[in-house]
C-alpha cells in the first residue's frame, strides 16, 4: 500500500493525536530500518528506548515465536512460567521485593501511585519540574507540564512539583503527610536531564525521615540504557519502588512496578489488576532481553560507546551535549526541522523533544562503526 494511501486511512480512521513523519517502515535488523521503498536507515531512537537489543534480534525472535506457538494468553487467574521467571529475575536484579506487571510505563506509574497512597492514605506526592511519567490520569497528574495537563483538568489532586535541581526544595516539600516522591533519575521526555546526586540523596533522606516512599521512574533510563542496569546504581541511591517498561520488552508492550521487601505486600488481593499484563509471549520476550542486557561486558560497552558518541557530538561543535551511556541529547536551533532533515535527507532516525533539543537513544547493541556513521550523517546537516 502506498504511503499516501496510508495517510488517507489515518486521516479518515485514526484519532489525530500524532504528528507522524512521512515514512513507512517495513523491516528492521539490528540498528537498521528499511522503508517501503527499500531505503535503509540508521535507527538512533530505538522506538524511544524500546528496541534495547536491536530490531529482530534472533534470540528474542526465537523466544517470542516459540512461546506464541505454544500459548499466547490465559490471563492472571492462572500461572504461566515466563511471567513467574521474569518477576524473579527483575526482583533479584533490582530491589529484592515483588513485581506487578503492566502493559506500559504509565500503568506502572499508576500502580506505584496506588501503592504509595495505600501505604499512606490520602498522602501527597512530590514530583520534579520537567518530569514526564505518562498520560493516564494519575501519571499525567505527576507530570507537571502545563501544555499536557491543561486540556484535561481537573486532574488527580495532591501532587506538588518542585524545581528539579534544588535539594532544599525537595526536602521542604516532604512532610508527614507525603505518600511518595517520584523522580526520573534521568528525565527523558523533557530532553535528557540527569538529576543531580544531591537531589536524589536529599529525596532519599527526606523520605526516610517522614516515612514516605521514594519511587524512581526508570521507564526510559533503565534496562542498561546508561551503562548500569538501573540509572540509580550510578549514585547508589536506592528507591523503595521502581517502575520499568520500554526496553524491557524489546519491542513488545510491557511495564513493571517493582518494590523493595519492606513494601512488597502493601497491595493485596483485589487491590489492582490488568487483563493482558505479564502474558506469556511478552514475558518470554522480556526474558530474552534480560538474557542479553544482564551482562557486565555489554554494560561496559554501553558506557564506552556512549562516551564515544558524546565526544563525537561535541567535536561537531554541538552545544549542551548531555546524558549518560546511550541516552544523550544536544541543543540546536529548530530541532524539529533538523530531526526531519536527518530522517528524510540522511536517513538517520532521531527525535526532537522540544524546539531546541535532539535526543539520541540507539539500541544498546549499536556498533562503534555505526556510531561513526551516524556522526557523519549528523555532520552533513549540522556541521
Amino acid at each position: 500500500m502506498a504511503l499516501e494511501e496510508l495517510r488517507a486511512l489515518e486521516r479518515e480512521n485514526v484519532i489525530g493525536t500524532y504528528a507522524r513523519n512521512p515514512v513507512e517502515f517495513v523491516r528492521g535488523e539490528g540498528t537498521r530500518l528499511w522503508d517501503a521503498d527499500g531505503n535503509e536507515y540508521l535507527d538512533f531512537l530505538g522506538g524511544i528506548s524500546v528496541v534495547q537489543i536491536g530490531h529482530a534480534h534472533p534470540r528474542w525472535v526465537e523466544a517470542v515465536s516459540q512461546q506464541a506457538a505454544r500459548l499466547a494468553h490465559v490471563g492472571y487467574l492462572y500461572y504461566t512460567e515466563p511471567a513467574m521467571k521474569l518477576a524473579e529475575r527483575l526482583s533479584k536484579l533490582s530491589l529484592g521485593g515483588k513485581v506487578f506487571f503492566t502493559n506500559s510505563g504509565a500503568e506502572a506509574i499508576e500502580c506505584a501511585i496506588k501503592l504509595a497512597r495505600k501505604h499512606r492514605r490520602g498522602g501527597g506526592v512530590v514530583v520534579l519540574e520537567g518530569g514526564f511519567h505518562g498520560r493516564t490520569y494519575g501519571a499525567l497528574s505527576a507530570t507537571p507540564q502545563e501544555a499536557k495537563q491543561a486540556p484535561f483538568a481537573p486532574l488527580v489532586p495532591g501532587f506538588t512539583a518542585v524545581p528539579r535541581n534544588d535539594p532544599e526544595a525537595v526536602v521542604g516539600a516532604v512532610d508527614g503527610d507525603t505518600a511518595a516522591v517520584i523522580i526520573e533519575p534521568i528525565q527523558g521526555e523533557s530532553g535528557i536531564h540527569p538529576i543531580s546526586e544531591e537531589v536524589l540523596r536529599a529525596a532519599r533522606e527526606a523520605c526516610d525521615r517522614h516515612g514516605a516512599l521514594l519511587v524512581f521512574d526508570e521507564i526510559q533510563c533503565g534496562m542498561g540504557r546508561t551503562g548500569q542496569m538501573w540509572a540509580w546504581q550510578h549514585v547508589q541511591v536506592e528507591p523503595d519502588v521502581m517502575t520499568v517498561a520500554k526496553g524491557l520488552g524489546g519491542g513488545l508492550p510491557i511495564g513493571a512496578c517493582v518494590t523493595s521487601p519492606d513494601y512488597a505486600d502493601v497491595l493485596e488481593a483485589g487491590d489492582h489488576g490488568s487483563t493482558f499484563a505479564g502474558g506469556p509471549v511478552i514475558a518470554a520476550g522480556a526474558n530474552a532481553v534480560l538474557d542479553m542486557v544482564d551482562d557486565a561486558q555489554l554494560l561496559v560497552d554501553v558506557t564506552d560507546k556512549g562516551e564515544s558518541l558524546a565526544e563525537g557530538l561535541s567535536a561537531l561543535g554541538l552545544d549542551g551535549v548531555r546524558g549518560r551511556g546511550l541516552m544523550l541529547a544536544f541543543e540546536i536551533g529548530d530541532a524539529p526541522d533538523v530531526a526531519r532533515k536527518l530522517l528524510l535527507e540522511q536517513r538517520l532516525v532521531v527525535n526532537a523533544t522540544g524546539p531546541t533539543t535532539i535526543r539520541l537513544l540507539p539500541p544498546l547493541t549499536v556498533s562503534r562503526e555505526e556510531i561513526e556513521e551516524a556522526l557523519g550523517r549528523l555532520g552533513s546537516v549540522v556541521g
